[in-house]
């Protein structure tokens, strides 16, 4: 089978986005061939996981999977979204795509086109997808089930008829135990945390997600990190990219574990280090003022845009020249600096974590030229971004 030429048949039908992956790399995508985009590299490796399977790459943004069996390939469906789109869930993909300035409106309009598409939907064209390339029936239910472990995905399930049978007082009791767990997480209090835990233990075998206890106790861990990440730690004012390497690095660790006692002791360390995190982000450090906080908090929320100290004196409802007043007397530099620095120390992640070129990484920072951001770059930190990339991938 012409596989590229069936991922442009299916988009033509669906007006789903497609990929195809070969191994870890594009070679085909629906959005880099209309807008003229380099492939992407470096994806997960999805190998070893469920097949189909769907996963969240944040709590609104969501991509199916098909192995293709016997070969390297992949087929990704995605993005589709739950909710009606919107600017904020437009800048949340920009952020975590990396799309060229010059691309931005195309890709809008683009993302505003993809039919609404909930998780259910979605798990119809996977089954249908398994049967075509792999001549294998695989149950809608079943891949609901091994994709996700929080019972709001029940509740919804119920409303089209799947799982009504499964509607009892224990779903509904676990359900509220988990949306107040993960409340709590999003208030940054650890103590009010570990008292919720104490009071109210989640099993991590509690539902059925893989056929031996060891894999089942993994595979709810990684479901944990991603609802403690998705619906906790960035709600509650977490770095996006700083929730995303916390899960990775949790459930990298999880992976080498060979017992379930220490994955749940990891699971409840992980769950207050997500809680720690957020109450970091939302107190003001000792000698700062909470205007200045703010301001420095949409800094760095906001690196991959073309910052003006207008727009972040907008925030506190301020002038400019107050703004600039109130960095250089409590940070000691002006506004502009702080930008600056901010925009690099985001740069070090992608530099380290990503697989995308220098001149992709100048162009999501919004600098005027790969050369700028090298030049400013070393300036900053005494290396050129590509040694930096080197170095922080030994370490």
């Amino acid at each position: 089978m012409d596989y590229i030429d069936f991922c442009r048949k299916y988009y033509a039908t669906t007006k789903i986005p497609v990929n195809l992956l070969n191994g870890r790399d594009e070679e085909y995508s629906t959005m880099s061939e209309m807008f003229s985009m380099e492939l992407g590299k470096g994806y997960p490796d999805l190998s070893d996981g469920p097949n189909p399977f769907i996963y969240f790459s944040s709590q609104e943004i969501i991509y199916g999977s098909v192995l293709i069996e016997g070969t390297s390939y992949t087929i990704l469906l995605g993005p589709v979204f739950e909710v009606p789109v919107t600017a904020q869930l437009i800048n949340l993909y920009s952020r975590e795509t990396i799309i060229p300035p010059e691309n931005k409106e195309a890709i809008t309009e683009f993302l505003y086109s993809i039919p609404p598409t909930n998780r259910i939907r979605l798990a119809k064209h996977l089954s249908l997808l398994h049967l075509i390339l792999n001549n294998k029936s695989a149950d809608i239910q079943d891949i609901l089930e091994i994709s996700f472990s929080d019972n709001t995905l029940r509740e919804s399930v119920n409303v089209e008829g799947f799982l009504e049978n499964q509607e009892n007082d224990t779903l509904r009791s676990t359900y509220y135990a988990e949306t107040e767990l993960y409340g709590h997480i999003r208030s940054g209090k650890p103590d009010l945390l570990m008292k919720h835990m104490k009071s109210s233990p989640l099993n991590l075998s509690d539902k059925k997600l893989a056929n031996s206890p060891l894999r089942q106790a993994k595979n709810a861990f990684i479901s944990t990190a991603t609802s403690a990440g998705m619906l906790g730690a960035i709600p509650g004012g977490v770095d996006i990219e700083k929730t995303y390497h916390l899960m990775n690095v949790y459930i990298q660790e999880c992976e080498q574990l060979q017992s379930i006692e220490k994955i749940d002791s990891l699971r409840y360390q992980m769950l207050v280090d997500f809680c720690k995190k957020v109450g970091e982000a939302s107190v003001p450090p000792d000698g700062l003022s909470a205007d200045l906080y703010i301001c420095m908090n949409y800094i760095r929320s906001h690196t991959n845009q073309p910052i003006t100290i207008e727009d972040v004196a907008s925030q506190i409802k301020r002038s400019s020249s107050y703004v600039a007043k109130k960095f250089k007397a409590e940070l000691g530099i002006n506004p502009g600096a702080y930008i600056h620095r901010c925009k690099l120390e985001d740069s070090k992640t992608l530099l380290t974590f990503t697989e995308k070129s220098l001149a992709e990484i100048s162009s999501y920072f919004c600098y005027s030229s790969q050369a700028h951001f090298q030049s400013a770059f070393k300036k900053q930190y005494g290396i050129t971004p590509m040694q930096y990339r080197k170095q922080s991938r030994i370490l």
